[in-house]
């Protein structure tokens, strides 16, 4: 008999879920619309319901032994509670392990979606036959995870990874967290497309006063099409991100960074850029042997995140 787990992504747009066995297959997989302004009791009673039907449909061949959660923080992962995610309103201190256990009768990991994706890519993904790491999800936010020996490191008060709140400059824009400067507040999507609008108000020509809405993606598109505007607003963002990752890398030397989110979908527009002012900044570690690499997970990123978390050891 071969074990499977069951894998619960839960994010502010939608709710996955998968039947995944040990060398990372996803079996089945279900997806639903998080409707998240109904409240936490509509949402995981939809939750509910689908985890149950996916347990009803596993095959004697693949027993389910546990459920791995992903979830926006901030959480307390051993305590098993949601406590007061910004994308999910109402969801203060959900008693989450509790709930899914007593439904489905197994036994459940929780910990938060950047440390699961981090522990995911490591298993599964860009980090496969490395022992650290270091994972970015550069999209609407900035979050991180950090493998460390072969082991996703929490560190006090599960505060580890939390790279997006990085000081990059102290003089910068105000971030979310109450800080200002932050690597979130320079060079996540949203604030790429602030950059832009802020420079379009200079009165300088660009492409980008045709749009209706500016987006980092429209910023990246018209950056690599020759914009000036764009290009510059585009390598202030890599420049941030790069003293991120440099700072990161100099602290920890892992073995692999891995950077994930839909800002990385730039591809080589971020990654060149990004590899060379990486390599021009870092001194004392040997930073040409450690590659900085594009997430290989894409959208299963999450379910096997949380299925990765099901089958570590040390959950």
């Amino acid at each position: 008999m071969e074990h499977a787990v069951l894998a619960i992504d839960i994010g502010g747009t939608k709710l996955a879920l998968g039947l995944v066995d040990a060398e990372g297959k996803i079996l089945q997989r279900d997806e639903i619309p998080t409707r998240a302004t109904e409240g936490p009791e509509r949402v995981l009673a939809r939750l509910v319901e689908l985890a149950r039907a996916m347990r009803g449909r596993a095959t004697p061949s693949h027993a389910i032994r546990r459920v791995g959660i992903a979830c926006a923080g901030p959480l307390d992962r051993e305590a098993g509670l949601i406590l007061n995610p910004p994308n999910l309103p109402g969801w203060t201190r959900i008693d989450l392990v509790e709930l899914v256990e007593r439904a489905l009768g197994l036994p459940a990991v929780l910990d938060n979606d950047a440390n699961a994706a981090a522990l995911g890519e490591f298993r599964y993904g860009a980090g496969r036959g490395a022992r650290s790491l270091v994972y970015l999800t550069v999209s609407t936010g900035i979050g991180g995870g950090i493998i460390l020996d072969g082991r996703l490191w929490h560190g006090f008060g599960d505060s580890a990874g939390e790279i997006g709140h990085m000081t990059i400059d102290p003089a910068g824009p105000p971030c979310g967290c109450g800080n200002q400067g932050c690597l979130e507040a320079l060079a996540s999507g949203p604030a790429i497309a602030r950059s832009a609008r802020e420079a379009l108000q200079g009165g300088r020509p660009s492409r980008l006063r045709d749009l209706p809405e500016v987006t980092a993606a429209d910023v990246v598109r018209l950056a690599c099409e020759g914009d000036p505007l764009a290009a510059e607003v585009w390598a202030a963002a890599v420049h941030a991100l790069a003293l991120g990752v440099g700072a990161a890398i100099t602290i920890l030397a892992p073995e692999r960074v891995i950077i994930g989110g839909g800002v990385a979908q730039a591809g080589d527009a971020l990654f060149v850029p990004l590899r060379r002012e990486v390599r021009q900044r870092v001194k004392l570690v040997a930073v040409e042997s450690v590659p900085i690499l594009p997430a290989a997970l894409g959208r299963d990123v999450g379910i096997l995140g949380a299925a990765a978390l099901a089958l570590d050891p040390d959950a």
